[in-house]
């Protein structure tokens, strides 16, 4: 799948570990088929603005701060300065519970922080409640 319009997640995550627990939390919620799954800051900027001129966009993008070439605050900071993608929500999805990126998360433009929980059970019930808020409840512009 690599039409924007047939998305409704983007799940930009470099570890291959969370990002098979978050595409396994979503086959179980039988949004696994709508997710394009982007490794590293680059691609997903690539992916996301060839995109972007298209009519379509994807319901939320769930982002991981730290990430290969081009960090996840550096994304976040693009995709909400461009007219084309910041009304998308951005859902920053990460292990660091520094007060620092919370805040610059925040200030850049985040709808969510979410911290990564370690648990098992706790990460796929986490990527659950984000798919069925994201997806199923939250509404947005056009």
């Amino acid at each position: 799948m690599d039409r924007l319009d047939e998305l409704e997640i983007i799940l930009v995550e470099d570890n291959p570990h969370d990002a098979e627990l978050a595409l396994r939390a979503l086959r179980k919620l039988k949004l696994a088929n709508h997710v394009k799954l982007l490794t590293d800051g680059a691609e997903a900027l690539d992916f996301i603005f060839k995109q972007a001129s298209g009519s379509g966009r994807p319901k939320v993008i769930l982002l991981d701060l730290k990430l290969p070439k081009i960090d996840g605050l550096e994304v976040l900071r693009r995709l909400k300065t461009d007219e084309r993608t910041k009304m998308i929500p951005v859902v920053v999805l990460t292990s660091s519970q520094e007060e620092s990126d919370i805040l610059t998360s925040y200030q850049s433009g985040a709808n969510s922080y979410l911290v990564k929980p370690v648990d098992f059970d706790k990460f796929i019930k986490a990527v659950e409640g984000l798919g069925l808020y994201w997806l199923l409840m939250n509404k947005v512009p056009g």
